[in-house]
């Protein structure tokens, strides 16, 4: 089933807040984001709810977390003008949604999700057995699934948690989307497009049905998108009975893959809090200067002379995220033929870092002198999204007998 009853330009993603963003999630969400506000309707999200999951015994940190958070979004030049950003729990509709869900999810699902022993054997300081931790992909599934998205951006690792939705959108539509005299419905919607459309949409729905001809279901998909005289409604019920189903309620969403984050910490293994090994987005230039002065290097060079190699070095990872190739020439060379001194080869990355920081901090400064605009952005981004929840809600509990008119 295809995502194309969502919204196509659509995206979706949220962030736990648990502590200051640091260049790992610059390089690894945030560039992201800000390429993708351009080319979708983006809806951004605080993931107050998920942060729960895994420190509910110290929800501080959570507090504490949420509009530093979302300075550095600010910071970072996610703009509220070309994106919605709002937080989690400021729409209940996700919770609801999320109960919904849960009559009609098998426990069996949630339980074979990779991440569920995965995080459980990562983090066993933490007691992780508890009904939230094991329905957080669920909630995940309501997140996106309440916005009716048609994308969302994920790394590898993650894309078990949108197939996990699409199944849920795929199990809820089987068992809601079957309205009585469907096919009646159905038809009627076709002749409201006009002669010649219904009966090119009913010869594509034969050729696709009876012939499997998927360039007949596309062409189908695109008549139907372009139609102005029909309603949402009819228009869900078509698209369900060209695949030969019932209405299609929640759409399908599609992982959009982003590109792996090749952002290393201080050591050489991925940045990460939990290694402390970060440069936060708001790192005062002096603490990075120190930071990086004192990464370790080769250990072959223990004097000046020595010469080394850039393979064995954690700064070379970095140089590879922040030199281009005519700089990573002269390092190299330098390094392996000991005409370049440690200190020195850390001064490029000293100064890229603190080059790219430097506007954050002071787009960050901005938004820490007048808090009242995080505020408002946030409340006007919530506001907004609820309004969204509350459309599909509104249908979901239609369907679900729910809706007590």
């Amino acid at each position: 089933m295809s995502s194309i009853l969502g919204h196509q330009d659509r995206v979706l993603s949220g962030m736990r807040p648990t502590g200051q963003l640091h260049l790992g999630h610059y390089h690894g969400v945030l560039k992201n984001w800000l390429k993708l506000q351009h080319e979708y309707e983006c809806l951004f999200f605080v993931a107050d709810w998920h942060a729960l999951t895994t420190h509910y015994e110290d929800p501080t940190v959570i507090a504490d977390s949420v509009w530093d958070m979302v300075i550095d979004w600010l910071a970072a030049g996610v703009n509220p003008s070309s994106a919605t950003l709002f937080i989690q729990s400021r729409v209940p509709e996700h919770a609801e949604l999320h109960l919904l869900l849960s009559m009609m999810t098998p426990l069996s699902w949630l339980e074979r999700v990779p991440s569920y022993k995965d995080q459980q054997l990562k983090l066993k300081e933490k007691d992780l057995a508890t009904y939230g931790f094991l329905g957080y992909p669920l909630l995940q599934s309501a997140d996106i699934l309440i916005y009716k998205a048609s994308q969302v951006p994920v790394g590898e690792d993650q894309v078990a948690h949108v197939e996990l939705t699409r199944e849920v959108a795929r199990r809820f539509n089987h068992l809601y989307g079957r309205e009585k005299d469907f096919k009646e419905k159905a038809e009627t919607a076709a002749k409201k497009m006009g002669k010649k459309n219904a009966k090119l949409y009913r010869e594509l729905r034969r050729r696709y049905q009876e012939e499997g001809d998927h360039e007949a279901i596309e062409t189908a998909r695109a008549l139907l998108e372009e139609q102005q005289n029909i309603t949402l409604s009819d228009r869900e019920r078509l698209f369900g009975y060209l695949e030969g189903i019932g209405k299609i309620i929640l759409p399908e969403p599609e992982a959009l893959l982003t590109p792996t984050s090749k952002m290393p910490g201080l050591d050489g293994q991925k940045m990460s809090k939990s290694y402390g090994n970060t440069i936060s987005l708001r790192e005062d230039p002096g603490l990075i200067d120190q930071k990086i002065r004192t990464m370790p290097t080769d250990t072959a060079r223990v004097r000046r002379t020595d010469p080394g190699d850039p393979a064995n070095c954690p700064v070379w990872e970095l140089h590879k995220v922040y030199s281009d190739d005519a700089i990573r020439a002269e390092i190299e060379e330098g390094c392996k033929t000991a005409g370049i001194g440690c200190i020195d080869c850390k001064k490029f990355i000293i100064d890229a870092v603190v080059e790219e920081l430097a506007p954050m901090h002071d787009r960050a400064q901005e938004f820490i002198e007048h808090p009242d605009m995080v505020r408002s952005i946030i409340n006007e981004g919530s506001d907004k999204a609820r309004d969204i929840a509350r459309l599909t809600l509104e249908e979901v509990r239609q369907v679900m007998g729910l809706s007590y008119k």
